[in-house]
């Protein structure tokens, strides 16, 4: 195992990672920005490192300052977290180049699924399922509505280089397309320096699901369950929840084998998300019944994800603990061929945002208590006397509930949304007290839309 780990994020990502680090007794380090010298994973590393102003791109995304962190403390590996450079195939490269171990996949893996046209094109070769779409950049306008007229309307305008929910637009006919191409495009060149675009069909009713897989040491992928992603404000996750309440037995031997042909498929190593939608088939279809949704891939995470513990609960395994097993070329601690699933747990992202229009509102906590009980954990970024600055993320803390059945959790996350006390900047923690009385949300029966319609 690694003796010494460098973690190039921040936040309660940084703070996860320092926890497990110190647990198997590896050195933690941190980095941090000006803005961020006071709190908790800073306090909570073996050592810390200042690299710069508040602003990322002098800080966290300081591929110099980082290594020059790494260089001066004696780190042997570095986890990037998620967000920052943590997809970035460059960084991936020159931390490797420096001698360093990179937990995360390698960078050619990277390349491949960072790029969404590469990727699905990728993915269909392999047998995965894609949503209908190009399988080359619109170069223009007028390849663009070419290949909407193809695919058929309502169309999604894509990003090719994007991710996050960024760079994406709905057209529903011809007038919308050239509006929505024009300005993702320049969306695009604007924050991904990249302006390629990609057409495919849209779905108005989806499920956002999720594949989480493990590339071992060894070679083999494994799937790790899947996650239920569909509560969103602006194609941005808010809640997650694992197993999801769509998919049947049937339904989820499809999902996983195809993510884990998916990472095959690349030679993929350590942890990443296969991304899909499900869409329900049309009724009097052969087969239209429960269980046989269509599912297309959506794109590939290369990385640690956000919501990752609601999947540690289910399969009861850490999974920074097997990244870590997995850079350093040790067997995972759990049999991949016993993976055994039990109980249900539900992830709220906790953002300093008004709980209306989700608008981001930093400020000083004069007051942060989390809840506690059985079945209850709570990753924070923050805690009384921090300071929420407008430089990065929103994110405050993720509030992550389990429980045996679906039915118990919902009931646990009523009692410990009650009890989480924040005061000072704006959050969403109303909100998450509405969703849970919602009775759409609670049948289970929900998609992506559910956020549009309580609001």
């Amino acid at each position: 195992m690694i003796e010494s780990l460098l973690v190039a994020n921040r936040g309660e990502i940084a703070r996860r990672i320092i926890r497990t680090a110190k647990r198997l007794g590896i050195r933690a380090i941190a980095v941090h920005s000006e803005a961020d010298a006071d709190l908790p994973f800073v306090v909570e590393a073996d050592e810390a490192v200042l690299i710069g102003p508040p602003n990322p791109a002098l800080s966290y995304r300081n591929t110099e300052a980082i290594l020059a962190a790494a260089k001066a403390t004696g780190a042997r590996a570095i986890h990037p977290g998620y967000g920052f450079l943590s997809e970035n195939a460059e960084f991936a490269r020159t931390v490797e180049a420096s001698g360093l171990v990179w937990v995360g996949p390698d960078a050619d893996a990277i390349t491949a699924m960072g790029d969404k046209i590469n990727a699905r094109n990728l993915m269909a070769a392999a047998g995965v399922p894609v949503a209908p779409g190009t399988t080359d950049p619109a170069a223009d306008l007028d390849a663009a509505v070419t290949a909407a007229a193809e695919i058929g309307y309502p169309v999604m305008v894509k990003a090719a280089a994007g991710g996050g929910g960024m760079g994406m637009g709905v057209a529903v006919d011809e007038a919308a397309l050239r509006t929505e191409y024009d300005k993702v495009r320049a969306f695009a060149e604007r924050m991904f320096g990249d302006g390629s675009v990609l057409i495919e069909r849209y779905f108005p009713r989806v499920r956002h699901v999720e594949v989480q897989i493990l590339g071992l040491a060894d070679g083999r992928v494994v799937a790790l369950g899947e996650r239920e992603c569909s509560v969103q404000r602006r194609n941005q996750k808010l809640v997650e929840e694992s197993p999801s309440p769509a998919v049947s037995p049937e339904l989820r031997s499809r999902l996983l084998a195809a993510a884990v042909r998916a990472g095959e498929a690349v030679g993929y190593r350590n942890a990443g998300t296969v991304e899909c939608l499900l869409v329900p088939r049309q009724p009097g279809s052969e087969d239209d019944g429960p269980g046989s949704e269509d599912f297309f891939f959506l794109e590939m995470n290369t990385r640690l994800q956000v919501e990752h513990p609601v999947t540690e609960y289910v399969y009861g395994i850490d999974l920074v603990e097997e990244q870590l097993r997995v850079a350093s070329g040790l067997a995972p601690t759990f049999d991949p061929d016993a993976l055994t699933p039990g109980g249900h747990a539900i992830e709220m992202r906790i953002n300093a945002e008004d709980p209306k229009r989700f608008l981001p509102g930093p400020g000083v906590i004069r007051t942060w208590v989390e809840p506690t009980g059985e079945g209850v954990r709570v990753d924070s970024g923050y805690t009384e006397g921090n300071t929420v600055t407008p430089f990065y993320d929103s994110l405050l803390a993720k509030l992550i509930v389990s429980g045996a059945t679906r039915d118990e959790v919902l009931e646990r996350a009523r009692v410990a949304v009650a009890a989480f006390q924040i005061e000072g900047p704006k959050n969403n923690v109303p909100f998450f007290a509405e969703l849970l009385e919602n009775e759409e949300f609670r049948s289970g029966a929900y998609d992506t839309g559910i956020v549009s319609r309580m609001r």
